[in-house]
């Protein structure tokens, strides 16, 4: 992965470049079912997406990339495509692991990921720490999340510190939830046609621009990560204030 290192977006404006990455990673099932393949056969050839994409963030200077892996509603699906996709997950743990961190990407983990067995919690953590001092890009990774969840779980840490109603401002707020540190995405891309965000970082992409295309994530590319930030240099950014 040493091509990571490289970054093509050096002589493009620092404005032009969004510093943080949402994906929305939607049309596994659909793939492989027009394929007549099982839906697991898309599951693992969206994981080549994955790493295509984020090479593609390292290339554009994108600092930070959340990708909506595992949404909590997820677990509702059929028990054999759940297994499948823990499998997927430890997999991709283990293949990609040390590539990521020689390229300088800090692996971090949101979501309620007890939910996914102790093994699997173990790797997780195991591969945070490991890529913790990394700086080039942190990959956020949503495991078995939902925003209003996050939401109401930031609530009741609010609660339970004991803040004063008064006290607690929106930043404050942001604090708690499980994004605290990391900038609000700039862009969200959700792939497959489809519109809408899912219970996908609610607070967090309040001012976000939104990318939605016709393309199954397992054939997401690179020209098409490169196309949508083409798509957000174009618009120009307001966060609600009136046209001049």
């Amino acid at each position: 992965m040493a091509k990571f290192m490289e970054n093509t977006a050096a002589h493009q404006s620092a404005d032009s470049i969004p510093k943080h990455v949402a994906i929305i990673m939607d049309g596994n099932g659909r793939w492989a079912a027009a394929r007549g393949l099982p839906r697991v056969a898309g599951h693992r050839e969206g994981t080549k997406a994955v790493r295509r994409s984020i090479e593609a963030a390292i290339r554009q200077g994108v600092k930070y990339l959340t990708l909506f892996a595992f949404s909590s509603e997820n677990w509702h699906r059929p028990e054999a495509e759940v297994t499948d996709l823990r499998g997927l997950l430890l997999q991709y743990l283990r293949s990609e692991l040390q590539e990521l961190h020689e390229a300088g990407v800090r692996l971090r983990v949101i979501g309620e990921q007890a939910r996914f067995g102790p093994n699997i919690v173990a790797e997780l953590a195991a591969a945070e720490a490991k890529t913790a001092q990394n700086e080039k890009l942190t990959l956020i990774l949503a495991l078995s999340y939902g925003a209003r969840a996050e939401i109401v779980a930031a609530a009741q840490r609010a609660i339970a510190e004991g803040i004063a109603p008064a006290a607690l401002t929106e930043q404050k707020f942001a604090s708690y939830l499980a994004t605290a540190g990391v900038p609000d995405p700039d862009l969200l891309i959700r792939t497959s046609g489809e519109q809408r965000l899912s219970n996908f970082l609610l607070w967090q992409t309040a001012y976000a621009e939104l990318v939605f295309t016709d393309v199954l994530w397992p054939d997401f590319s690179e020209q098409d990560f490169a196309g949508a930030i083409r798509n957000y240099a174009r618009r120009e950014r307001r966060f609600g204030a009136r046209p001049e």
